[in-house]
């Protein structure tokens, strides 16, 4: 098969997967306000931004585009979260309707920041004010500025997680057809996270924590593994949970930077799933190779000083199973307990009881059997989370 070839096959399987829903937009504020009682509403969350986009000229709404900018911006949305809201689900207007915030997630208001040091002061009181800790949410492949805001929103919303969320968004296209593109955005993107993540080091945070998807996964890889080469890859001891959820990451190069940043002295998480569709296809792309995320050997993964956490008889929120840390009920409240627990604090020997304690509840609420295997550098745990 020629890589032309291959490249339309790529790109009609993902299409097949993704549905024909119609052309998907990216929007992230209304036209106009859209007011309900305020009964209507769960909560509001004040998600910080920066972010390697540029600002969006041609459609405003999508506030940054999926164009490149050589430096790193900076803002603040805020985001409410409907009454209706179901654990694990992203309530999103179709098309490009205004969204209502009784029934929708809906972005009311964009705040810019003239620069780093503006932005760092309001994040560090914002830190401060919410007991100190931080998390580092980096969005991955085919993802809009809208998606890795909702996302975000989401996890902070369902986990509970008690700190300032902050959203690294680099420059995805939004495109399935976009992979090469955002791979080398993924690259260009590692400077501005390592700096990110040295400026909130320097607010009174106590723990940043760190969750990366799919091919973000690659961009905090890469950042850590600066953060290591220059001695410093736990932040002066302010880097907490690194929890990497369905690695785009070859096996061969994700071994190797973790060689250069060493065993790490946190909880570090490897979430994969052996029938994620999505690293199918990224597999095929990068020549049958396999991804970390869907990787069979958890225990070679387990070798380098990382859990690994298999997912793969668990249910997916959809077709592609690619984000089912954040999309299953049970996964999200489970990835919340762990959380809500600063990470040097949380023991992998208090994991199992935690994992079986919330799975005799949340299990047979979801309706489903399904098992969760741990592998850690030590032992290996089978978790039933339904019966």
């Amino acid at each position: 098969m020629t890589v032309r070839s291959k490249i339309f096959l790529v790109v009609a399987l993902a299409l097949a997967v993704t549905g024909c829903a119609g052309r998907k937009t990216h929007d992230l504020l209304n036209t106009t306000a859209v007011t309900v009682p305020a009964s209507d509403i769960a909560a509001t969350h004040e998600i910080f931004v920066a972010t390697t986009r540029e600002k969006a000229t041609k459609d405003p709404r999508q506030v940054f585009d999926g164009n490149r900018s050589l430096t790193t911006s900076f803002a603040r949305v805020e985001v409410t979260v409907p009454k209706v809201h179901q654990l694990g689900a992203i309530e999103r207007v179709k098309g490009a309707a205004n969204s209502n915030p009784a029934k929708d997630f809906t972005a009311t208001n964009v705040a810019f920041y003239e620069g780093a040091p503006q932005f760092a002061k309001a994040v560090g009181a914002d830190i401060a004010m919410r007991g100190n800790r931080a998390l580092v949410f980096v969005h991955g492949f085919n993802n809009g500025f809208d998606d890795g805001v909702y996302r975000l929103t989401q996890i902070a919303h369902d986990t509970k997680y008690p700190g300032t969320p902050v959203l690294f968004s680099w420059a995805s296209s939004g495109k399935t057809t976009g992979y090469i593109y955002d791979k080398e955005s993924a690259n260009a993107a590692r400077d501005d996270l390592e700096e990110t993540l040295r400026m909130l080091a320097k607010t009174k945070v106590k723990s940043i924590d760190i969750i990366a998807h799919s091919m973000g996964t690659w961009v905090t890889m890469e950042a850590l593994r600066q953060l290591a080469i220059t001695g410093d890859r736990d932040l002066s001891d302010k880097l907490g949970y690194v929890i990497l959820a369905s690695p785009d990451i070859d096996v061969d190069v994700f071994k190797k930077q973790m060689i250069r940043y060493g065993k790490p002295d946190k909880p570090f998480a490897i979430l994969l799933s052996g029938d994620d569709r999505a690293l199918r296809l990224s597999s095929l792309i990068s020549g049958d190779k396999p991804r970390v995320g869907d990787y069979g050997d958890a225990a070679d993964l387990a070798s380098y000083g990382v859990s690994v956490v298999d997912l793969t008889k668990t249910k997916g929120g959809d077709r592609l199973n690619h984000a089912k840390f954040a999309d299953n009920p049970f996964l999200v409240q489970l990835l919340g307990d762990r959380l809500r627990a600063p990470a040097g604090l949380a023991s992998e020997e208090t994991a199992p009881a935690q994992i079986d304690n919330l799975g005799q509840g949340i299990g047979k609420a979801v309706g489903s059997v399904a098992e969760i295997v741990i592998t850690t550098p030590f032992r290996v745990l089978t978790i039933a989370t339904g019966g």
